[in-house]
């Protein structure tokens, strides 16, 4: 079981030395991964619901510091040397994709090859409001935004001709330094579960009944002619943090799933060395 830490990049972590601090901890632990999330604005006074706490509002209030992901995981890509920079998710239908395939592939060029790119279709409208983007198109934009970001990645010209994004001939270097940058789709729904299933190289629900989503993720992958075991699954489980750690890991295992992804355990420079430390030693040691 691969491990990877959620929020890495909000809280105390939003500061420079407490990226710096979470990148280096989590990396001496021996965590796989860490796993930033994305707005660019929260609009004040928001009705849209956030679906993963209780209430409907996102944690730490409208005004928490949220950096940009790519820049933050570039910050952190100089300060450690192995661990996977992964987006968690990335709201690609916000973003030019053409823009957006530059940055990450920039980034996975300077990082060795380190990036796993999460997206997802977002759920927060108001924002979508302030970008200028139409929330009810942003389905139909992230399909075609994915196709488009992997031909400007692998094709020696890439050509796309789409219903948002159009272009002949388009040369983008430098490359990733992987084949392509995975694709990870984020989501709880059985949309983004078939998604994953025709268009990602890996699935992160965060919540949901995990096996009737997975299920249909192999369905729609089957159904496309590609390999459902070629898809990494990652999700969580507040119980691998807990006593019954190897319980719930063993559980996750039988459900297929790739890699397990935990809150930081401390939110602040001073404490996360030697949190992180602990559950390397009690569980990525035993069960990674």
């Amino acid at each position: 079981m691969k491990f990877g830490i959620m929020f890495a990049n909000v809280m105390g972590f939003a500061q420079p030395d407490g990226a710096v601090a979470i990148g280096q901890a989590a990396e001496a632990a021996g965590f796989e991964s860490l796993w930033t999330v994305e707005h660019v604005v929260v609009p004040a006074g928001y009705k849209s619901q956030y679906p993963y706490a209780e209430g409907g509002r996102m944690p730490g209030g409208e005004d928490a510091p949220i950096p940009d992901p790519l820049i933050w995981l570039a910050f952190v890509a100089a300060a450690t040397s192995t661990i996977k920079l992964a987006t968690g998710i990335l709201i690609l239908p916000q973003r030019n994709p053409v823009v957006t395939a530059k940055e990450v592939a920039t980034l996975d060029h300077l990082s060795g090859g380190r990036l796993i790119l999460g997206v997802g279709a977002g759920w927060l409208e108001e924002e979508f409001d302030v970008i200028g983007v139409p929330f009810e198109e942003r389905g139909a934009r992230l399909d075609e935004y994915i196709g488009a970001m992997r031909a400007l990645w692998t094709d020696d010209k890439a050509t796309v001709h789409g219903t948002f994004t159009s272009f002949d001939d388009a040369i983008m270097r430098p490359r990733p330094a992987q084949p392509s940058v995975p694709i990870h789709i984020g989501g709880h729904s059985t949309v983004a579960a078939r998604r994953a299933g025709r268009l990602g190289d890996g699935f992160f629900p965060a919540k949901g009944d995990l096996p009737k989503l997975f299920s249909a993720m192999r369905d729609a992958a089957q159904e496309a002619g590609r390999d459902p075991d070629a898809i990494e699954i990652i999700t969580g489980d507040p119980e691998v943090i807990g006593a019954k750690a190897g319980d719930a890991i063993k559980r996750l295992e039988d459900l297929g799933v790739d890699r397990v992804i935990i809150p930081p355990l401390a939110f602040g420079a001073d404490g996360i060395h030697d949190a992180l430390a602990q559950f390397g030693e009690n569980v990525i040691a035993k069960f990674g």
